[in-house]
């Protein structure tokens, strides 16, 4: 027992040990964690203390020797680099002391949230150096940067300068004005030399801007004079010659173009150039190029409407040949067709649809002819352009062509009614000859006996051609009525034909059998008995038992019987 708790104690004493290696570890790391953090600010501290304000201030003093407004602004540097450096970082400084209590105490907790203030304030002071520091440099790299920027537009004054020299001649009576206006730039320059040897830096930056702005200025006019001058000079006035010329030439041709306004749009145009040529006087060159070329395009654009109307005026020379020629055939036609509407409705059962086609095609003429006499008239007044001529004639080409179309499919309809009862009456005697033909075979052989199917079928075929011929008299016409009664007349007389032609064709072959069977009579009784009932069936009109009884009988010793027959009749 004693062994064990020995063994136990032991234990106890190795893990506590253990726990207090492990705790003042962890003290140790956590201790050392926040004096590195310390030491960090202690060093970001000092960079923001050894900001080069001073430096810089020192630059300054000697740039603003006898220059109140600057030693007055250099002062107030002076006075926010002292509260930067003696005061904020001061409050730093006692805040890093108390992180060094809070770390000798052990005090961990409090001691991460301190940092996390000091951190801030330091973010603080250094934006506030950096500012100020970013202030003292931009002001003593004035001179550098206006001489560098002045450098600039030196140069591109010069080239402006020489450009105006070269084409002197091209500004016109602007030229001085030009050429003064540069003068004022160059005496811009040796104003900023002044200022700059007295580093007044507040009125460089100010005569910097100004010769900025002039330079930009003299740039546009010196790139766009010439060409407004030419503009105002010469390309306008030439175009709106030559287009008054065509004008009037077009005019005295015939051409109707008071719509384009040419007489107006000139004069307009007239004052629109000297309200051009006052802001010119000024150099003020705003937009003026602009609705310079925007009134040279108006005319060139009236050159395309010249050749518009020219086109327009072939085009309607034909177009209006072709439609008078046309409508003078569609008058005749629909006229023509509506006087005898009357005599059409009494002759065939025409449907409203078509009376109402025909009297809407006829009120669709009146009106056609009617516009198309009022754009005669505009012609002959010259009340109208011929672009304007040449769409009206369209419009009422397609017009005329709509009606005529709907016209023709009513005309269709009436000469299809025509053509039906011409079609009829021809039919009709193709009908009657067949009948003929039909009654000419019944009497080409002498039958004893005509069977009352031929009687019932002539007359069924006889009455078919009477309706025929009512539906024929008839006035009205009844289209569709008159083309069944064809019809049925037709398959009739073909079926009354058939009928006969057969009858006729079986008491032949009966009859030919049985002179064929009366070979065989004496020898055999079967062919005898029944040739003897085929000759009662041939005398009662049953032609076609007769053959058949006759064919039965004699195939007893003749298997061909009927082929030969057949051939018989053939011959």
């Amino acid at each position: 027992m004693s062994e064990q708790f020995l063994i136990i104690g032991s234990a106890v004493v190795i893990a506590l040990v253990i726990v207090i290696i492990v705790l003042f570890v962890v003290r140790k790391l956590e201790s050392n964690y926040f004096k590195k953090q310390i030491k960090n600010l202690e060093i970001e501290r000092n960079v923001v203390a050894s900001t080069p304000v001073l430096l810089e201030l020192s630059k300054v003093e000697e740039i603003t020797k006898n220059n109140e407004l600057m030693d007055e602004k250099c002062n107030k540097w002076q006075e926010r680099f002292t509260e930067i450096k003696d005061h904020r970082l001061s409050i730093v400084d006692d805040m890093l002391i108390d992180l060094d209590a809070f770390i000798d105490k052990r005090d961990y907790k409090n001691c991460g949230y301190r940092i996390a203030k000091v951190q801030l304030e330091l973010y603080k002071v250094r934006e506030a150096a950096d500012r100020l520091l970013g202030e003292v440099k931009d002001f003593t790299s004035n001179e550098d940067k206006y001489r560098s920027s002045v450098t600039k537009l030196k140069s591109r004054y010069r080239n402006i300068n020489q450009r105006f020299k070269n084409n002197r001649h091209l500004y016109g009576d602007m030229a001085e004005s030009v050429e003064l206006q540069l003068e004022n730039i160059s005496n811009k320059f040796i104003d900023f030399d002044k200022v700059m040897e007295k580093t007044d830096y507040v009125e460089a930056v100010r005569i910097v801007k100004a010769i900025t702005i002039m330079i930009d200025h003299m740039e546009i006019v010196v790139n766009e004079l010439p060409e407004i001058n030419n503009l105002i000079e010469h390309t306008l006035p030439q175009v709106m010659e030559d287009v008054s010329k065509n004008y009037e030439d077009m005019k005295n041709s015939g051409y109707s173009l008071e719509y384009l306004n040419i007489d107006y749009n000139i004069e307009e145009t007239k004052k629109s150039i000297e309200n051009i040529k006052e802001k010119i006087k000024l150099l003020n060159l705003e937009n003026c190029k602009f609705d310079l070329i925007n009134m040279l395009h108006f005319y060139q654009g009236l050159y395309i409407d010249f050749e518009k109307e020219r086109l327009s005026k072939k085009a309607y020379d034909e177009e209006n040949k072709a439609f008078a020629e046309r409508i003078e055939k569609v008058n005749t036609q629909v006229n023509s067709v509506f006087e005898s509407l009357d005599q059409i409705k009494g002759t065939y059962n025409l449907t409203e649809k078509d009376i109402t086609d025909i009297n809407e095609a006829n009120k669709l003429l009146i009106v056609i002819n009617d516009d198309y006499k009022k754009m005669g008239l505009k012609e002959e007044s010259g009340a109208a352009s011929y672009s304007l001529l040449y769409e009206e004639i369209d419009n009422l080409t397609k017009r005329l062509n709509e009606m005529d179309f709907n016209f023709n499919k009513t005309l269709k309809s009436l000469g299809n009614m025509y053509d039906d009862e011409e079609r009829a009456r021809e039919q009709l005697k193709e009908i009657e000859e067949f009948l003929k033909q039909a009654r000419k075979l019944i009497h080409s052989y002498k039958l004893p006996v005509i069977t009352d199917n031929y009687f019932v079928q002539l007359g069924e075929a006889n009455e078919a051609i009477e309706e025929v011929i009512n539906e024929l008299e008839k006035k009205p016409i009844e289209i569709k009525i008159l083309n069944t009664r064809v019809d049925t007349a037709r398959d009739l007389v073909l079926k009354l034909y058939n009928t006969t032609d057969q009858m006729i064709k079986n008491a032949k072959m009966a009859e030919m059998s049985i002179v064929y069977g009366n070979r065989y009579r004496s020898y055999y009784k079967e062919i005898d008995r029944g040739l003897t009932r085929a000759e009662q069936y041939f005398l009662n009109g049953s032609y076609k038992s007769a053959l058949d009884t006759c064919i039965s009988a004699i195939q007893v010793v003749d298997k061909d019987i009927t082929n030969k027959m057949a051939m018989l009749l053939d011959k």
